[in-house]
């Protein structure tokens, strides 16, 4: 290593030495000339690689730590029953009791290891339709946190869907494109459609996302409350419906609504923004957040799920909370599963609603039974007594 020349001070070659060390290791290779030459030329490579080395991890910084291990939980599920006139969409929860949902400990969405869960508690996903509107409810415990105007200073909710047939949970989509290379073509068959509410602007209560302003604007925003409809391919290629690295188009549009509250709120009346920040800070509580969409939307360029009444669908849920006063960051979300969940679109005729009106119609039929055999059998007791009641003698109108 000596013949390297990492030495310093006295010890550093004139450039006579360096010449005649040139000369005597005249087979050694022209990069190792060069460092003979130049030492500092060394130090500037390294420092290009070090360079390089950050600029990598800056870029990956949404990626996993080590290799993907998933074990989801097989018997998570949540089913969409057909429940019309059931629920009002208003963030409050009250009108959701007798529906069915499932609970799911959340974990770090990066590294879904138990022992970093969630602390507050697990999030319940309920789902329901009427036949042309799918409604959603993601109920999640923690303290009351508001910040007006910081989103990231606010607990978040995202749901994402599966749209193309080769998407994967896994990387949002799962295509190994490029943010400069990932478009409709190069990532044709890994969409997701993802809904995703930031409250940071949003009243408790009133309702956000598609709106007419927007609308007209062709694209999934939503410049009042950010409850937003975006699409994506992977991680690092996401946009809003209607806006793509090949160009936008006009024909998009928000198909979501929602609304937030939280069970700290002492009013029901309705809160307007100058009441913000509605509750004090830290009460402990449940946060709840309802959405709908149609079943079927307009879409025409392959960004938004589309429901289908006797078919499953492919959902996950998210969520951010700012913990310890710090904001939270994108990738530093909270997940449902590891995986997929599927979401059952029930028919009419096997919702559980149904087993009820069943239930209610065989109990009157019964009744009307009943009721028809106690009168059948007061008819034969009439008609019995008149039977033998003595006949009335016939007197003829000449004797009278």
């Amino acid at each position: 290593m000596g013949r390297l020349l990492l030495c310093s001070g006295s010890d550093q070659p004139k450039s006579s030495q360096r010449l005649f060390l040139l000369k005597k290791n005249s087979k050694t290779s022209p990069f190792r000339r060069m460092s003979l030459l130049y030492p500092r030329l060394r130090l500037f490579i390294f420092s290009l690689a070090v360079l390089a080395f950050t600029g990598v991890q800056l870029v990956t910084s949404h990626e996993e730590s080590g290799e993907w291990d998933c074990e989801p939980d097989s018997e998570a599920r949540v089913p969409a029953q057909f429940r019309p006139g059931v629920v009002t969409l208003d963030g409050h929860a009250d009108d959701w009791q007798d529906v069915y949902g499932f609970e799911f400990s959340l974990l770090p969405a990066l590294d879904p290891d138990e022992e970093n869960a969630y602390k507050g508690g697990k999030m319940t996903v309920k789902a329901l339709h009427d036949g042309k509107d799918m409604y959603f409810l993601l109920q999640v415990d923690g303290n009351y946190i508001y910040s007006k105007g910081d989103n990231h200073g606010c607990p978040s909710v995202a749901l994402m869907f599966q749209v193309g047939e080769s998407a994967t949970y896994h990387r949002m989509g799962g295509c190994k494109e490029s943010p400069n290379t990932c478009n409709k073509t190069s990532c044709r068959g890994y969409e997701v459609d993802i809904m995703h509410f930031s409250i940071g602007n949003a009243v408790p209560g009133r309702l956000y996302g598609g709106n007419p302003i927007d609308s007209r604007e062709g694209n999934g925003g939503d410049r009042f409350g950010h409850l937003v409809d975006t699409y994506a391919w992977n991680p690092h290629c996401r946009n809003l419906d209607g806006i793509g690295p090949s160009g936008n188009d006009s024909t998009a549009q928000n198909d979501w609504r929602g609304a937030w509250w939280h069970s700290s709120f002492t009013t029901h009346t309705g809160f307007v923004a100058e009441d913000s920040p509605y509750a004090s800070s830290g009460q402990k509580g449940t946060y709840y957040f309802e959405f709908s969409r149609p079943l079927r939307s307009m879409d025409s360029l392959q960004q938004d799920v589309q429901f289908t009444i006797g078919q499953s669908s492919k959902f996950s849920a998210a969520f951010w909370y700012p913990s310890d006063g710090n904001p939270w960051h994108g990738s530093a979300h909270y997940s449902v599963s590891c995986d997929w969940v599927p979401l059952d679109v029930s028919p009419g005729s096997s919702s559980p609603v149904k087993g009820k009106s069943g239930s209610a119609w065989g109990a009157a039929s019964g009744f009307a039974l009943l009721l028809s055999v106690v009168s059948f059998c007061i008819s034969i007791f009439v008609g019995y007594r008149i039977s033998i009641n003595k006949a009335i003698p016939f007197t003829p109108m000449d004797r009278l």
